[in-house]
């Protein structure tokens, strides 16, 4: 940082003597790389599990599947022994990482994992054609792995894993033979599906069990209950109406709970989603005629109601910064 020009600046009266010395006590002060060294391992960690891919891809024929699965097997188990050897064991309470290198190599071995049981299942047929069991499996695993060595990255992947193991389990054809995703078992189970997960975000809380857990349970429940109420809201055409309300039910509790725990984003998500379901209904109310001026009072609509939700967003952002002390 050149200092000289602050100095000019602060003669010519352009910044105060203050500012320069918070300026002067930046420039001494230790700069934290922490979130660029992390992404940098993150991103390495992905370019080595994508580099193993591409190199079994390329290599498959000269090989051999099965020395590739032993050498994934061997890696994943070696990471996870490393892992085992420096963790501090199981406990309800948040636990920190005890070395630099072990969350990504837990991670990795994760990866690893998944990848050995989805090459067993893709090689070999191990499962057969019960996709379910091919994704309950490494669930459970990651569920397990997530909860022992406190890892929340491991506990998005054991929820990704929870969903499709949902989906396949009620429509396994539609998602791999028919890609038809507007099942509506697909959608009742994202209902309930996004229920559970807000349900173990609460009992996390209330049981006192990985309580810092239950921000990431409550992140992909909020999203797929919502994604699965606008689904039957475009599907269910003749009882849209009755689908709205619930939509509209539901985001005014996850409204309050936002304004209750002041949480700016779940406050913006469910005003999204909730505009989303009311634009959809204004807009069938406002074309249902198929006239021109429908088209034009639609038009009218998003501008205006465009408008209204920038200003409740900036309100309420204001409001909770305001009382974020209460």
């Amino acid at each position: 940082m050149d200092i000289r020009l602050f100095k000019k600046l602060l003669e010519q009266q352009l910044i105060s003597e203050t500012e320069f010395e918070n300026i002067k006590r930046q420039d001494t002060a230790p700069v934290s790389v922490y979130w660029e060294v992390t992404s940098v391992l993150y991103i390495g960690i992905l370019l080595l599990t994508g580099g193993l891919g591409i190199l079994v891809y390329k290599n498959i024929d000269t090989i051999g599947h099965a020395v590739i699965i032993a050498l994934i097997a061997a890696m994943s188990i070696s990471c996870f022994a490393y892992c085992y050897k420096n963790s501090k064991g199981y406990s309800n309470q948040k636990i920190e990482s005890p070395k630099v290198l072990f969350d990504y190599v837990l991670l990795f071995g994760c990866l690893l994992l998944l990848t050995f049981i989805a090459y067993l299942q893709f090689e070999y047929k191990v499962f057969g054609t019960d996709w379910g069991m091919a994704t309950f499996i490494p669930m459970v695993l990651l569920f397990f792995v997530a909860y022992y060595f406190d890892h929340l990255g491991v506990l998005s992947m054991a929820i990704t894993n929870l969903a499709a193991w949902a989906g396949f389990t009620v429509a396994p054809l539609n998602i791999v033979d028919a890609n038809d995703f507007s099942d509506k078992k697909l959608i009742y189970t994202g209902i309930i599906l996004g229920a559970g997960l807000l349900a173990l975000s609460f009992v996390s809380i209330k049981r006192h069990i990985k309580e810092h857990f239950a921000f990431t349970y409550k992140n992909f429940g909020a999203h797929i209950l919502f994604i699965s109420l606008l689904a039957g809201l475009f599907h269910f055409d003749h009882i849209y109406l009755l689908w709205f309300l619930i939509l509209a039910t539901v985001a005014f509790l996850f409204f309050k709970n936002s304004i209750a725990e002041k949480s700016f984003y779940f406050l913006v998500l469910t005003v999204l989603y909730f505009y989303i379901g009311g634009s959809y209904v204004v807009c069938r109310v406002l074309v249902s005629g198929g006239s021109t001026g429908g088209l034009y009072t639609t038009s009218i609509y998003f501008i205006a109601s465009g408008i209204g939700l920038i200003k409740t967003l900036i309100y309420y952002n204001q409001f909770l910064r305001k009382n974020a002390h209460l």
